[in-house]
């Protein structure tokens, strides 16, 4: 089983609108609500691949009862999530069918005690006593928390000899590739912030210096490039991908999860990712896929790259 990591959880709202203008009233055509926040996302298209995933992470108020409702309907996902006195965030996207543009507006989410985070890190650490063959560590950090919460993840699934995945930014970003994570999932910019490098292969390998055993950086429409023990690889999309955005980085993380756990070379799980995170795209709201598109793209995906070292499997 995957477990899947989301300290800021949230109810991922998103409206359609025919054309978003500043300054003006909108009539929204479709409203769509999710279970949200990265791990959360990444827990459902896990579970759309036939994988057995948990979650866990904050949950509260009545923004949390509706996404543990919602979680209870949504096959093949274990709640394992921990309540707080504060309220669950809510994340507003706003869809110009227009354009096909998408505007994000994230709330902070709720203030996490001390108390409240310690009951977290001894669920968390008892949870990885279970089945769990990889954790995924995502998104941003809600108010309250240290800036090393990830770091000290990362160190407890070591510790218990489980994978992990970092996927955050910032001073998060920086403190969890010290803790030393198997695989971590930057953007591009948030590639240059960690290391100061503009160049993307010069920025994968220098965070592999700082401590992160495998890089996958996210390059939009260029796909991603992987910098690992076995090998650099770069994986593209056959074509540029109109649609909404929101999500795709969470479904390539799911991508390379699955592949991960499943012992597919690294070719094989990056052309997976990026496959998965063009689909995406394609869909209306984040943590789903467009199938027929996801397994169209799969073997149009071009994969360069050579590996420097025989392949071992995780």
């Amino acid at each position: 089983m995957i477990l899947t990591v989301t300290l800021n959880t949230a109810l991922d709202i998103t409206y359609r609108v025919r054309e978003l203008r500043p300054h003006a009233s909108h009539r929204v055509s479709e409203v769509t609500e999710r279970p949200g926040g990265k791990g959360l996302n990444v827990a459902r298209v896990l579970a759309a691949l036939g994988h057995e995933v948990m979650v866990t992470g904050f949950t509260g108020g009545a923004t949390g009862r509706v996404v543990q409702d919602q979680l209870t309907d949504t096959p093949g996902v274990l709640d394992a999530l921990v309540p707080v006195a504060g309220a669950t965030r809510r994340t507003i996207a706003v869809v110009d069918e227009l354009t096909g543009d998408t505007t994000q507006l994230n709330e902070p989410g709720p203030t996490v005690t001390s108390a409240e985070w310690r009951a977290f890190q001894e669920a968390y650490e008892s949870l990885l006593t279970g089945e769990i063959s990889a954790v995924a560590l995502c998104g941003s950090l809600p108010p309250g928390l240290p800036v090393g919460a990830y770091a000290g993840l990362i160190r407890t699934a070591r510790t218990a000899g489980i994978p992990v995945l970092l996927d955050t930014s910032g001073e998060p970003l920086r403190r969890g590739v010290a803790a030393r994570p198997d695989i971590v999932k930057p953007n591009a910019e948030e590639l240059a912030e960690l290391t100061g490098s503009q160049d993307p292969l010069r920025a994968t390998q220098a965070t592999r210096r700082r401590g992160a055993r495998a890089v996958v950086a996210s390059l939009g429409a260029q796909g991603l490039l992987a910098a690992t023990p076995e090998g650099t690889w770069h994986a593209t999309p056959p074509a540029r991908i109109p649609g909404n955005p929101t999500g795709a980085g969470d479904s390539a993380v799911a991508g390379l999860l699955s592949g991960w756990v499943e012992r597919l070379p690294w070719p094989d799980r990056l052309a997976r990712a990026v496959a998965l995170s063009a689909a995406t795209v394609l869909s209306p709201v984040a943590g789903e896929f467009d199938r027929a598109a996801y397994e169209e793209l799969l073997g149009r995906v071009a994969v360069t790259g050579d590996a420097s070292a025989a392949w071992v499997s995780p």
